[in-house]
This record gives C-alpha cells, structure tokens and sequence, in this order.
C-alpha cells in the first residue's frame, strides 16, 4: 500500500485522465488536475481534486502551477491522439505533445520532482515485427501522433540518465470501458465501442467496418481492447519508488471489430447495423499487446478482460449520459 501522494495530472478532464483522477482519490492520495479544457469536459474532473485551467504552452504558467503544488508525482495525459488529425496537422502534434510536454518536464524538474508517469502508446512501434507486442520491439512510429510520443520518451531517458528522473512509459492498446461516473466523450468520436452504442442511441445509422478482407477469421480487424479501469489502475502500480521503464497495457487476447459489433448488439439489444467501408491506409490486421511485464514487475492484472463487460460497463455510462458531458 502506497503512502498518500501529491499527484499533478495533465489532461485530467479527459477520458483516461478523468478516470485516473477518481481512482487515485479513491485511494486516498490528493490529486491536482491542469487542464486547457481544449479537448476535455469540466465536468469530468472529479469534485475533489483541485483544478487549475492552464495550457502547457504557457511555460510560465505550468512552472508556477508544479512549484505551487511540490507534487510527489506527475502523470501526463495531456495530449492530441489522433492518428488521422496528426497525418493531416503534424505541427499541431509536435507543438502540443512535444514541445507542452517538455515544459512540463522542464516544470517538474525545477519544482524538485522526479517521479513521471507518461501515458504513451503502442503507435510508438509502427508495424511490429513479431505478435505479440513485447516491451524490446524496435519503435518505428508510422505516423506523428506516436513520433511525438516517442520523441518525449527520449527527453525523458535523458533526463533519467542525467538528472536521477524516474520515467514510466505506460504503452496503451485500445482503452475502452467507463466507471460509474466517467465515461468516453470524444468530438468528434474515432473509437468503435462509442460509435457501436451512439446507433443503439439512435444517434447513428449504423457503424462502419473498415475492411472485411484481412487475414483473420472474421475478415475484421483484431484489437487488444483494455478497460479503462485497468489502465487507471497500472497508473497508481507504476507509483512505486524507484519504478521506471517501459510497459505494453492490453489483456493479451484480441476481439475482431465484428465481435466488438456482436457484443454491442448482444448488450444493448439493438440490431445495429454495420456497412463494409474500405480499408483504412496503414491499419495492421492484428495488433495485440504481451504484457508479462506490467504483471511481473508491477504486480497488475487486468480485472475486466471479457469484451462484453467493456461493452456493458461502456453503455451503463452512455445511457446516462447520451449526449456526453453536454448539458441535457
């Protein structure tokens, strides 16, 4: 059991940082969030963790914000993450994700901080060499999304290697799920579970199946989808002192994009209709994530592997919350 904590947590009026945020206070240990709102929801900050709106392009803004705060901990959720966006506005990419997230450093070094949880990506490694995903791959990234991912985990080895800093490198599959009160609300939204349950909403026609051509046993993509729950949870794990390195976060075991659709219907009841779209430019037919690391140095094990619990705990959420965090 960790001792009470001071977390300073980027990004955490978004979907994985919202989420990470209650479960730390849940914990006990005292979380304050900094947040541009730009992308996320107010109303996704838990009430009793301390809220600062600022941007990490402001440097004097987050030097004073970490200095204030003298936190024991850092957690970086606070990026742009979309891989079509960032083929279309790389600048906005490595301005935001890259140069915002040397700032941040930068803040916590000077404040005498030097625990760093970074929410990274499997898109660091590009199109892998073996299946599945191990922690030693080479990382090739295919786009700027995990480019500028990959760039500040550089920063950060350096800084680990120079200044005693102690980096983790959460590396995510798919996140997927919600808690009671948090969920995914994204605009505009990218993901297939949302996306399956806005036509159970009645918000969509039907959902799209890009591709239904590839070498698997449906025709269908495969993914390692993670519950959200799991993720936040490695987040407090990766808390431990003198933790640092790199970890891949997944179940292990993948779900094609017609048996996330199956699960959809199974759960809400719904015929959801799907139509056949062309394949997208880039996407690998399978990618799923070996996490024997996560579970073997920092003592995690997924809880909720099983895609139809995803997909439940997922509509719970979207069903009270149909139109998001938007005022009803």
């Amino acid at each position: 059991m960790l001792p009470r904590m001071k977390i300073f947590l980027t990004g955490g009026a978004g979907y994985i940082g919202s989420i990470t945020t209650e479960l730390l206070l849940d914990a006990g240990h005292a979380v304050t969030v900094f947040d541009n709102l730009g992308r996320g929801h107010r109303p996704a900050v838990d009430r009793r963790a301390k809220f600062i709106k600022g941007d990490l392009q402001r440097r004097d803004k987050i030097f004073k914000a970490l200095a204030a705060v003298q936190p024991d901990a850092v957690m970086h959720f606070a990026a742009f993450a979309l891989v079509g966006e960032s083929m279309q506005y790389p600048e906005r990419y490595f301005d935001n994700n890259v140069i915002g997230g040397i700032n941040l450093v930068d803040a916590m070094f000077a404040a005498g901080c030097k625990k760093f949880i970074f929410s990274s990506t499997c898109a660091t490694y590009g199109q892998p060499d073996k299946m599945p995903m191990t922690e030693d791959l080479p990382q090739r990234p295919q786009n700027p999304y995990g480019e500028s991912k990959l760039m500040l985990e550089k920063v950060l080895l350096w800084h680990q290697q120079i200044h005693g800093v102690e980096p983790v490198f959460l590396r995510y599959f798919n996140a997927c799920g919600a808690t009671k009160k948090y969920g995914e609300d994204h605009d505009p939204e990218s993901h297939i579970i949302p996306n399956v349950l806005k036509v159970a909403l009645g918000q969509k026609d039907h959902v799209q199946i890009f591709g239904d051509d590839y070498p698997t046993p449906d025709g269908t993509c495969i993914r390692d989808y993670i519950h959200i729950v799991d993720l936040a949870q490695a987040h407090i794990l990766a808390l431990q002192p003198g933790l640092a390195g790199a970890f891949n976060l997944g179940n292990g075991a993948g779900f094609s994009v017609k048996q996330v659709v199956d699960a959809g219907r199974a759960v809400t009841g719904h015929p959801i209709p799907a139509v056949v779209a062309p394949r997208r430019s880039g996407d690998p037919a399978r990618l799923i994530s070996d996490s024997a690391k996560a579970k073997t140095v920092l003592g995690w094990q997924p809880r909720h592997p099983d895609i139809r619990t995803i997909v439940q705990h997922a509509w719970d959420w979207h069903r009270r919350h149909p139109h998001g965090y938007a005022k009803k």
